[in-house]
């Protein structure tokens, strides 16, 4: 750049000490050549001094932010700067996905390297602010940039500077080894953050929110794991649009709010309920004589026969009328009519029945009928993405975003933007981050980061927590700022992870690293699972039936717990019930696809191509045998079906294939589909039945489901795989306990997997 430097010493001597210096390919230079350091540096007619935040000459032309922590000279006589860097939003894992973020904003990082003294453009004004949510832009000092939170690669992670401990102490993430933060600001930090752990907290009762909950398997496994780590996480709210999903999480959890609806509803329902709360706040305003047009009769669907209103029993937001108007309604019970005669009605049309409005309002603000902002400790839910899926032929590569399909996941960005919980866990399929340059993976962290919240993204396989199941899925953390950030849980099964995700992303996957010492237990197989179940045939309609054979594993005694034994407390006399196998049973086959079954050798890796009439070619494609006559069915159809061989050009051994007892299911579909997956049992003529898909995602037999038998699979299919969401529930237990560590990953307690309640607090060390 050609600028004259003058450098003032701050030690004459000789240092023997190493510096680091970037390359262009992003490795680290050892530099072993150092001469001495300094304090101070002019450049043009600007004195630069250890902690100056400076702008550095980026490529091409790029202004990067920088704090200067050390000065020094090599022995060939060139002059270095060692600077710690500030990322703006754009340099992070959300890149150009963060265009709405505030300008100014940087976030603070560890990343340290050399450069040469003559890269240093100038001085510019970095201001540290606590993090808080819901910070205004306008509030904030005049400044050239301000940072709040730390930015790590590792798992793409933002969160607070400011740690704090169990035992009271801070753990200060300093600019330099020279301390230049001072520890009166950190400590001023930790105060106004509010980051003090309290004995309250230990076997608090935290609220959660499950958006689109299906039958409850997120919900379900992140209650049962905070339990173990000693906090009460309980289920309040829930919400789906799938109604027979509904009915199997309120069957489930008789105790939550489940709501039948769609979440766009359900968000506009949400600040609808919050206006009312205001406006009906009963203990702070007067009640004032109900007037003489406060009759609570109201003409019923525009009839000019007037109805009295008994009481109104419950409220949405839509048009449950199909009239074209949306809007809030409320489910009127009418004086004098039974529960069957209840309608929706616009709450324009019930000018006339405000006490009974008012009585709704208050008694449900009193059950929390709704969560208010505040109210939901926890939200969690997996917005469904169908836009991205690889069965979807029509995705909409360029914009997914303006996708309707794929809108959903701003929907839940939006509730967590209104409700303002302490903790959040999204989760969705691997695909998040492979399509669209993972644009909606990065959107779903930019909204947490631009909510001020903090956040941790990791990539996790089912099996690698006790299931015979691969199952790769996306969880994305976030915590309020004064919360600890959860971590992600080690494996505690030897489960190779099959996958390559992009580059950014290589560093999101839970996982030991290759040097780490681990114990890991065995992989589980499908024999560990399901061996123990009774023979059923392709047909069998019964809900419910003995186990009539012992447990046979670690696995099948756990998954047989009663809800007794799994959570620690008696429900509906649970424990007192003999123990029954529910929803054992298949969807039925076809006349036709049974015949074919039932041909299908009773062998490891059989299918349609153990048929007779098919020949398999060096290619690996099968191809009919025109040499021999063709076999048909009964029906007259052929044996082996003309979709077996189309199906990947031939080259798929799926259609009409066994499982095996030794095997790994890859992931369970939300309906087994003999055609084109691998779903037959390994020695009985049908394809698995709903409790074994159930297993295979880990639900607990007294787990039980509503809807038609396809509805059933569809369900499981959906759901979070109840261990791996039981084993982040034990990661919240312990941040919320403030017990967690600040490194992205910890380790499971050993047998974590397989034991319930009971069993697990006996294997527990001692405090």
């Amino acid at each position: 750049m050609g600028l004259a430097v003058s450098i003032e010493v701050l030690q004459s001597q000789r240092s023997n000490s190493q510096s680091m210096k970037l390359n262009d390919d992003g490795e680290d230079e050892i530099i072993l050549n150092v001469e001495c350091h300094f304090a101070q540096a002019k450049i043009g007619n600007c004195i630069f001094s250890l902690g100056d935040c400076v702008y550095v000459q980026g490529n091409e032309g790029k202004k990067d932010v920088g704090r200067i922590i050390e000065f020094f000279k090599t022995t060939d006589g060139e002059n270095y700067f060692r600077v710690q860097w500030f990322y703006r939003v754009e340099d992070t894992v959300i890149k150009e996905v963060g265009s709405f973020h505030d300008k100014r904003r940087l976030f603070y990082s560890t990343v340290v390297n050399d450069n040469l003294i003559d890269c240093i453009i100038s001085k510019v004004n970095v201001t540290q602010i606590s993090p808080r949510v819901g910070l205004k832009v306008k509030s904030i000092a005049s400044s050239d940039f301000y940072y709040d939170m730390e930015y790590c690669i590792d798992y793409s992670t933002f969160r607070t500077l400011v740690t704090v401990f169990p035992d009271n102490s801070l753990r200060i993430h300093s600019f330099s080894s020279s301390n230049l933060i001072e520890m009166e600001s950190a400590l001023q930090t930790a105060k106004s953050l509010g980051n003090s752990p309290s004995c309250d907290t230990y076997n608090a009762e935290f609220s959660l929110l499950d958006l689109y909950c299906g039958c409850g398997g997120m919900s379900t496994g992140l209650c049962l794991g905070a339990k173990l780590s000693s906090v009460n996480l309980v289920t309040k709210w829930a919400l789906d649009s799938d109604k027979s999903a509904c009915e199997s999480l309120k069957l489930n959890h008789p105790e939550t709010h489940v709501r039948n609806e769609a979440a766009e509803d359900f968000l506009e329902l949400l600040k609808e309920w919050e206006k009312l709360c205001r406006q009906y706040e009963v203990d702070n305003v007067e009640r004032t004589n109900r007037s003489r047009s406060e009759t609570s009769r109201v003409p019923k669907h525009n009839d000019e026969t007037e109805f009295e209103v008994s009481r109104i029993i419950d409220i949405c937001y839509g048009d449950p009328n199909k009239t074209g108007k949306r809007g809030v309604n409320f489910r009127v019970r009418w004086k004098g009519y039974g529960s069957s005669d209840d309608t929706w009605e616009p709450i324009g049309g019930l000018s006339n029945c405000k006490e009974s409005i008012r009585d709704f309002v208050k008694n449900g603000k009193k059950l929390k009928i709704l969560p208010l902002p505040g109210d939901a400790d926890v939200i969690c839910g997996g917005p469904p993405c169908q836009g991205i899926s690889g069965y979807n032929r029509f995705r909409n590569v360029d914009s997914p975003l303006d996708d309707e399909k794929n809108r959903q996941i701003i929907v839940f960005m939006d509730i967590v933007n209104l409700l303002k919980p302490k903790y959040v866990l999204m989760e969705n399929v691997a695909d998040i981050l492979r399509f669209d340059k993972a644009s909606l993976g990065r959107y779903a962290l930019s909204r947490l980061v631009q909510m001020t919240y903090q956040a941790r993204l990791g990539i996790i396989a089912a099996g690698c927590y006790g299931l015979p199941q691969f199952r790769l899925r996306v969880f994305l953390w976030g915590a309020h700022p004064s919360e600890n950030l959860p971590q992600f849980p080690r494996p505690t099964h030897d489960v190779i992870i099959r996958y390559w995700p992009p580059p950014e992303f290589e560093r999101n996957v839970v996982a030991y690293d290759e040097d780490q010492p681990r114990e890991l237990e065995k992989a589980l197989l499908l024999q560990d699972a399901i061996s123990d179940l009774p023979a059923v045939k392709h047909n069998e309609t019964s809900e419910e039936m003995s186990f009539k054979n012992p447990p046979e594993t670690d696995f099948q005694r756990y998954i047989r717990s009663t809800q007794y034994e799994m959570v620690g407390s008696a429900l509906d006399d649970t424990k007192k019930k003999e123990n029954l196998l529910y929803d054992h049973r298949s969807y039925p086959l076809h006349e036709d696809d049974y015949a074919r079954v039932c041909q299908i050798p009773k062998r490891k890796g059989a299918n349609f191509r153990d048929l007779p009439g098919v020949v398999v070619g060096r290619d690996n494609v099968a191809r009919r045998d025109l040499t021999e006559k063709q076999s048909v069915l009964p029906s007259g159809k052929p044996l082996v079906p003309d979709y077996a061989f189309t199906f990947e050009q031939g080259k798929s051994k799926r259609p009409f294939a066994r499982l095996w007892w030794d095997e790994t299911v890859a992931t369970v579909l939300t309906f087994p589909s003999c055609h084109n997956q691998v779903v037959l049992h390994p020695e009985q003529d049908r394809i698995l039945t709903l409790r074994e898909c159930a297993r295979l995602q880990g639900f607990p037999d007294y787990y039980r489901f509503c809807g038609t038998v396809r509805e059933r699979y569809c369900q499981v299919g959906n759901a979070v795989a109840i261990p791996v969401a039981r084993a982040l529930g034990y990661a919240l237990g312990l941040a919320v306990n403030k017990s967690n560590g600040n490194e992205p990953l910890l380790t499971l307690p050993q047998n974590f997997s397989h034991s319930n309640y009971f069993q697990f607090t006996e294997i527990l060390p001692p405090p």
